[in-house]
C-alpha cells in the first residue's frame, strides 16, 4: 500500500517532463480508490519539476536493496 509522503519510484518515462524510470517522487495525495495519486518530483534544489497524477501501475514502493542514483536532468524538447 502507498501512503501519502511516502517516497516512490516511476516504473516507466514521462518523455513531457524529461523523467526517466526509477526517478524518485514524493506522493502529495492519495485518492480514496487508492488507484490514483498525486506524485511531485523535484531536482536537487526542492524545485517543482512536475506534479503529475499517476496510477498505481505508474510507480513503485521503495526497499532497503535499492540504490539510489543521480542524473542531470536534460532539457525538454518542445
Amino acid at each position: 500500500m502507498i501512503h501519502e509522503l511516502e517516497t516512490v519510484a516511476l516504473t516507466h518515462d514521462i518523455d513531457e517532463h524529461g523523467l526517466k524510470d526509477g526517478d524518485l517522487g514524493a506522493v502529495v495525495h492519495c485518492y480514496d480508490d487508492g488507484d490514483a495519486f498525486e506524485v511531485e518530483f523535484v531536482d536537487f534544489d526542492g524545485k517543482t519539476i512536475a506534479l503529475l497524477t499517476l496510477n498505481r501501475e505508474d510507480i513503485r514502493s521503495l526497499s532497503g536493496r535499492q540504490v539510489l542514483h543521480v542524473r542531470e536532468l536534460l532539457p525538454i524538447a518542445v
